[in-house]
């Protein structure tokens, strides 16, 4: 059916007058224009929606710091409790051991004097003992089994021997008893000498050494620590015995005899016990060979010439002395291996007793502290100082050691009584083995609890907000589609009425429909709804524009669907915009009618001058994108038009309540716009009466000229109508006439403002196609080409994992020799390549997986380049015939691109990927490459289809081979059949390979086998294009039986992968076929405009003598005889290998269509052809004469 009478069908069926009041009702599916438009170009969200999620943003805020402020305060408490947990068990532990130390340390002192104390009484005994029997008195008295006496009593005390420690007994003598004494110890010596190395086990050989080094007189040490006689008078205190029996550690003689009075600090504390009566303990130094000191201890014990306590003139006669003595056994075995690091100060209330000061090699102050450390069960002496740290001073314990209960006001001289007083501290060492990484682990984990509610709670805020957002998502949308479909002021008043409606009728009830405006089941009884009232306005003053799109129906039937909406959005957003720059309410779009109305939903009074400069926009607007997309959308593009209508009257609008509600518009005003619309003419604005008297009321009556002759508009009769004026130089039929943006400009300079008519700044289309402005149409076509070769080129180059095009050198030096491999060789012809099976490029899930997405891809400048001045050589070799062209060469592209592109059923694509067993969606892709038979698999055999559709006609003479072998041409005596095929051929490679597009050829391939491979689909493809032969035909319907009948097999040995590519072979052949004649299985208009040109050209040969026959004879016959051998049986193929999907059900019915439509058209149509044809031949020829 013809385009134009589709159109007036179905603008009958929206313009029909409805009885009584409807009139033509408008489906409302966006709006533009009014109040909404002019302040909302672009749809904002709800003010309210906005506030209330930052309102939520702002609790989400206060929430997360609440979260964030809990989980540090409760970790930060955690931590410090568990940290004091840890210090409490420091100090009570540290209590417990200093006061275990304490306890243990008096013990031992205890035992120290009281052993001590009894030691003394034993020794006053015996002497008493011999007193009385042998007649002996103090000072000449000796100890019998002094060293085992002593030995006892030092394992008592813990002396141990070796240590430094050393036990002594000294005489108290008298002046005048110096010498008698002398005397005594010379003789005793020996004695008691032999009794301690029996004991002691030490041998003879020591002993006399010892005996050697006894000093026969009571001496003191000079400053060489040399024996001297004592210098002082009075008495003295000479030592008699000593346990070891081992001298002294520093002195260079045995210490018998030596005055202990001529040492200050042992005079001090021996005249404390003689004033006293009372043990005395004193802080010293002890001296080693090195002269080096080192802190010790003394004690002095008094010895009394009778042991009876009672006695009170008790007189005290010698002393006990433990010299050496330190206190580190009071401190070992205390505490366990595990528990070190506890310091013992040890202090004095008198200041040290330094006895060998005199002596020293340098002076040292006086001091009364030493300082212990106890580690584990041993302890060491740290200094002479106090060398805790000050920070532990709050845990300190204090108690006092020794206190031998020493009134000081008994010590004459003096200021002190002796008193060893313990100090104990812990140290670092200690309070680290309390500290462990449990606050820190206790305090993690308590954070990640918390941390992990949180995020149990933001996982739970997160859906709940994901629902909320898709919630508002859909209300904004609902809104959004409410705000197109409804002007803002209806819109708010439907509102409102709901609104009203809800609180006046409480809960709606769950029956209730809940369609916008109100509608309920009262209208069920076939009366009025009771309820609120309809939302309807009468508009006394309204302009209607009815657009449509001449030629679209045709256009769309050669392209793919998604093509055919980037037109349609493309060109509707444009004239949203310009509505929305005018204030004009966009109704709806019908198809492909545009339709618009000023002076709705608010009145204005211009409405109607308004209104034209709309429809005069739009028109140029058309005018300009139809020739930008002719790149992006291809051939034919740049042939649409627009047919505008335009009437002035009262309209009633309003919204008719009920499922899909939408604003409508009612009334005779819109069937009379519809009229002059579908009355009109391609690139042509008609007007009514009523329009174009309302624009002389304007002032602007030169932008119309009446009509030639009255039209008939149904239901109205005949009316005188207008036509908006044109610009200079265009044509009866519209903006053809020249290609330049002058054409839409307005006539006078009284007519339409420029700045009016100009589109606003940006782009109509999201693409870089500005370069088609200024194009001729051939220019146009051939940018097309090369964007769609360029796309194949992506698809090529990612399929290798590439990222861009590489470098031609290493291929063409690799490729050389097989490049003059593969041409054709002298005396054969590319005929004689052709082959029924082509081994295409098996499918690869890896590489696919890897494969980089093609958009992504640079093929890079030069290779683009190349690919565009190649076209343009191919479009230049083209001749200028009426069919055979370049034009009809990017027609058969378009179609091979349509078919490619619907290569597999899209429906049984899209159940494979719906099966349960196919979770992969790589499996959908391996099923959609075997259903193709490996056509889809490589996009070098896309690519090659595509490059045979655009050459397959380069050359061609413009009449048929069997007219060249006729002529017996030169091409004809060597290509015998398929010449101009053949010819294509090797013009279009020869150029190819040429030099200048190296960088192109990389592009294309890379190995030996892409290369042979691309050869070889594109002989195959091109030599296909010969449908005359019949040989070669009988020879293709044989190759297409073996490869699908079911009652023929090919071979019994040919391999799975042999049968798909004999399948994928003769499937491209037909489709390239299908594709060369494709104007025969699309819209009728296009088939009668590629069957006028083909009649043109076939006729135009026999005018000029090439051909003997008159084609017109047998035109109409013969392409009744081409729908029913070839077209039909062709789209019948198409359908039954399965591989095309739709399409292939597409073309067969418009083959079928259009074959009913030259049966009943088709003598007229011959006759019209050979009208215009000596039109065009009439015209030639006065143009030749008047040059």
């Amino acid at each position: 059916m013809a385009d134009d009478q589709s159109r007036n069908s179905k603008k009958q069926s929206m313009g029909s007058t409805q009885a009584s009041s409807s009139g033509m009702s408008s489906s409302s599916s966006s709006s533009s224009g009014g109040d909404h438009n002019r302040n909302h170009p672009i749809y904002i969200a709800p003010v309210v929606a906005k506030q209330e999620e930052a309102n939520i943003l702002k609790a989400k805020v206060f929430v997360a710091v609440v979260l964030l402020l809990a989980v540090v305060g409760v970790s930060t408490m955690a931590y410090v409790l568990i940290k004091d947990q840890e210090q409490s068990d420091f100090e009570n532990r540290f209590a417990g051991h200093a006061s275990e130390i304490v306890s243990v340390a008096r013990q031992k002192a205890d035992q120290l004097f009281k052993a001590f104390e009894a030691y003394s009484i034993a020794i006053s005994s015996q002497a008493s003992q011999e007193h009385a029997t042998q007649n002996s008195s103090w000072p000449y008295h000796f100890v019998r089994d002094f060293s085992v006496k002593t030995q006892s009593l030092a394992e008592l005390i813990g002396v141990r021997v070796g240590d430094g420690a050393y036990i002594g007994i000294s005489n108290i003598v008298e002046e005048e008893e110096r010498g008698t004494w002398e005397t005594f110890v010379e003789e005793v010596n020996p004695i008691w000498y032999e009794e301690s190395a029996a004991n002691e086990g030490i041998d003879r050989e020591t002993l006399h050494t010892y005996l050697n080094l006894t000093v026969p007189y009571i001496f003191e040490l000079d400053a060489n620590l040399q024996p001297i006689p004592v210098t002082h008078s009075g008495l003295t205190v000479p030592y008699l015995h000593q346990f070891p029996l081992d001298r002294v550690v520093g002195f260079p003689m045995m210490t018998s005899s030596i005055d202990l009075l001529s040492f200050k600090g042992t005079a001090e504390i021996f005249a404390i016990t003689r004033a006293t009566g009372r043990p005395t303990i004193g802080f010293s130094q002890i001296l080693l060979d090195d002269f080096s000191l080192v802190p010790g201890s003394q004690i002095v014990q008094p010895i009394y010439d009778t042991p009876d306590r009672t006695v009170k003139d008790r007189k005290i006669v010698a002393i006990a002395v433990l010299g050496n003595f330190q206190f580190l056994n009071y401190f070992r075995n205390i505490l366990t291996e595990n528990e070190r690091g506890i310091l013992v100060v040890l202090t004095s209330a008198c200041p040290r007793l330094d006895d060998y000061k005199v002596n020293a090699t340098k002076d040292l102050p006086d001091v009364n502290v030493l300082t212990y450390k106890i580690e584990g069960p041993d302890a060491f002496l740290l200094g002479d100082s106090d060398m805790h740290d000050p920070k532990f001073d709050a845990l300190e314990v204090k108690e006092i050691f020794i206190d031998l209960d020493i009134d000081p006001a008994l010590v004459p001289g003096f200021t002190c009584a002796p008193t060893l007083t313990l100090h104990i501290y812990p140290t670092t060492e200690f309070e680290d083995s309390f500290h462990s990484s449990k606050p820190i682990i206790y305090t993690m984990v308590v954070a990640l609890i918390f941390v992990f509610t949180s995020m149990v709670f933001l996982l739970y805020d997160f859906l709940v907000g994901r629902r909320q957002r898709k919630v508002m998502d859909r209300i904004i949308q609902q809104d959004m589609v409410v705000s197109n479909v409804f002007p803002s002021a209806i819109r708010e008043r439907l509102f409102q009425n709901q609104t009203q409606g809800q609180l006046h009728g409480g809960k709606k009830k769950a029956d209730e429909d809940d369609t916008i405006g109100g509608f309920d089941n009262t209208f069920d009884s076939g009366l009025p709804a009771s309820g609120s009232a309809p939302l309807a306005d009468l508009f006394p003053s309204v302009t209607v524009v009815f657009a449509d799109i001449a030629g679209f129906t045709a256009w769309s039937s050669a392209r793919e669907p998604q093509q055919v909406f980037v037109l349609l959005e493309s060109i509707y957003s444009a004239f949203d915009r310009i509505a929305y720059r005018h204030s004009v309410f966009k109704v709806e779009t019908v198809g492909d009618c545009y339709v618009a109305a000023v002076g709705l939903p608010e009145p204005i009074d211009n409405h109607a001058v308004v209104a034209c400069k709309f429809a005069c926009d739009c028109l140029k607007k058309m005018y300009e994108m139809t020739r930008k997309m002719e790149v992006l959308l291809g051939p034919d593009t740049a042939d649409l038009d627009m047919r505008i209508g335009i009437h002035s009257g009262q309209v009633t609008a309003g919204v008719l309540r009920g499922e899909r509600c939408r604003f409508q518009l009612f009334g005779d005003t819109m069937n009379t716009a519809a009229r002059m619309e579908s009355g009109g003419e391609r690139s042509r604005i008609q007007v009514s009466p009523v329009t174009a008297d309302l624009l002389a009321i304007a002032g602007f009556s030169k932008w119309v000229v009446p009509r030639r002759h009255k039209i008939f508009v149904k239901g109205k009769g005949e009316m005188q109508t207008y036509w908006m004026k044109r610009g200079p130089g265009a044509s009866k039929n519209g903006l053809k006439a020249s290609e330049t943006r002058s054409d839409m400009s307005t006539v006078e300079e009284t007519a339409i403002d420029d700045s009016d008519m100009t589109e606003g700044a940006g782009s109509d289309l999201d693409l870089d196609i500005d370069i088609a402005d200024g194009m001729t149409k051939m220019e146009r076509l051939v940018e097309w080409n090369v964007e769609v070769l360029a796309s194949l080129l992506q698809q090529i180059v990612a399929s290798r994992g590439d990222i861009g095009c590489s470098s031609h050198s290493t291929q063409e030096s690799k490729l050389s020799s097989s490049i003059e491999s593969i041409s054709v060789k002298k005396g054969s012809t590319v005929l004689e390549e052709f082959t029924p099976i082509i081994p295409l490029k098996r499918f690869d899930v890896e590489e696919l997986k890897s494969r980089r997405r093609p958009s992504s891809i640079d093929v890079g400048e030069e290779v683009k380049s190349q690919l565009r001045n190649f076209l343009s050589s191919i479009a230049g070799m083209y001749r200028e015939n009426a069919f055979h062209n370049f034009e009809h060469a990017s027609h058969v592209t378009a179609s091979v691109k349509k078919l490619l592109a619907r290569i597999v059923n899209t429906d049984e694509r899209n159940g494979l990927g719906r099966s349960s067993d196919r979770p992969d969606a790589t499996l959908d892709l391996v099923d959609l490459a075997g259903h193709s038979y490996g056509i889809t698999s490589d996009p070098l055999t896309q690519f090659a289809v595509v490059f045979s559709a655009i050459i397959h006609d380069v050359d061609h003479p413009g009449v048929p081979n069997a007219q060249l072998v006729k002529e017996n041409t030169r091409s004809a005596q060597i290509y015998k059949k398929s010449i101009a095929e053949q010819i294509s051929m090797e013009l279009s490679w020869d150029m190819l390979m040429g030099q200048e597009y190296a960088e192109l050829r990389a592009c294309i391939y890379q190995t030996e086998e892409e290369l042979r491979r691309f050869r070889q689909l594109v002989v195959n493809t091109v030599m296909a294009t010969d449908i005359a032969d019949k040989e070669l035909q009988t020879l293709r319907k044989n190759r297409w039986d073996a490869a699908f009948s079911s009652t023929t097999t090919s071979s019994a040995n040919e391999s799975e992968t042999e049968g798909d590519d004999r399948k994928a072979t003769i499937v491209i052949e037909h489709l390239i076929q299908a594709s060369d004649v494709a104007h025969t299985m699309q819209h009728w208009h296009i088939y009668k405009k590629w069957n006028e040109r083909y009649f043109m050209e076939c006729y135009g040969a026999y005018k000029e003598g090439r051909v003997d026959t008159d084609p017109s004879l047998s035109w109409y016959q013969g392409e009744i005889g081409f729908f029913d051998y070839y077209v039909i049986p062709l789209a019948k193929k198409l359908q039954s290998c399965g591989v095309f999907g739709v399409s292939s059900d597409e073309y067969l019915n418009y083959a079928t269509q259009n074959r009913e439509e030259w049966c009943r058209e088709g003598n007229a149509l011959v006759r019209e052809y050979i009208s215009r044809f000596n039109e065009n031949a009439d015209r030639k020829m006065s143009a030749i004469d008047e040059v």
